[in-house]
């Protein structure tokens, strides 16, 4: 086997892989993307998850969750959100390690896959998080960035980060300024907010009694700050899927 089909092969092994460390493969030296999406979707393993509670819930439970699922779909916040040709507005907030980092000091390096997590207490959001840290060399390939962004408290997304050794932006958005600025953020049904607050204390991971959450939103703002690619559903346990985000990051070219 000469060298370049040996780094071809190695370059493969490496995105394929599960021990969550970013590769530094070159864009010439991707596998193709029906090679790299050989794998199950994010969306199966997320069903996955809500089989497993659909048979272990009470129906109770189920039902009081899928009430809260219908309340954000008819509030009118998937309409009102940014979409597709909107412009991102900028920010600022801290990372994990409490540093400020900056939207447009992101842009002028590339694209930004900009998402929401509701909190690490969520474990949709846990499993979305691990596999965009797989598919994280994918972005970086295309010269993106992956900024995460939660109303979790600094110390509680330190957590977070740690736990998935994750190695791309976890930013704190407290009080979810920024999340209302994109226009996906909304308030909790009381009997929602209670059962969570009961549960694992949401207070606590948030720092205020708000009952506010984003939507698990995800974005793509081309260099120009401009929005071209928008997932937005109201049922938390749905996600952006990585071959549709990649998609519209090679679209950029």
């Amino acid at each position: 086997m000469n060298i370049q089909l040996l780094t071809v092969a190695i370059a493969a092994v490496l995105l394929t892989s599960c021990n969550n460390e970013p590769s530094e493969v070159s864009v010439h030296k991707m596998p193709t993307t029906d090679t790299i999406y050989s794998r199950a979707t994010l969306q199966s393993d997320l069903d996955e998850k809500k089989a497993a509670f659909e048979q272990k819930a009470s129906e109770e439970k189920k039902k009081l969750y899928a009430e809260g699922i219908k309340a954000v779909a008819v509030s009118g916040i998937l309409e009102s959100a940014k979409q597709v040709n909107d412009k991102a507005p900028d920010f600022e907030l801290q990372n994990a390690s409490g540093e400020a980092v900056k939207l447009s000091d992101y842009l002028k390096k590339g694209p930004v896959v900009l998402t929401w997590y509701r909190g690490g207490w969520c474990p949709y959001c846990n499993l979305t998080l691990a596999r965009l840290q797989e598919e994280l060399p994918n972005f970086r390939a295309e010269d993106a960035n992956l900024l995460a962004l939660t109303p979790e408290l600094p110390d509680r997304s330190m957590t977070t980060a740690q736990k998935h050794q994750l190695k791309f932006e976890v930013l704190s958005d407290v009080g979810n300024v920024v999340g209302k600025k994109y226009g996906v953020v909304f308030r909790l049904m009381d009997e929602v907010a209670a059962a969570y607050q009961n549960g694992f204390d949401l207070h606590s991971y948030n720092g205020d009694e708000s009952n506010e959450l984003p939507l698990a939103a995800t974005y793509v703002i081309d260099r120009n700050g401009i929005i071209r690619y928008a997932f937005l559903d109201a049922d938390y346990r749905n996600r952006a899927e990585p071959k549709d985000i990649l998609e519209a990051l090679k679209g950029l070219k």
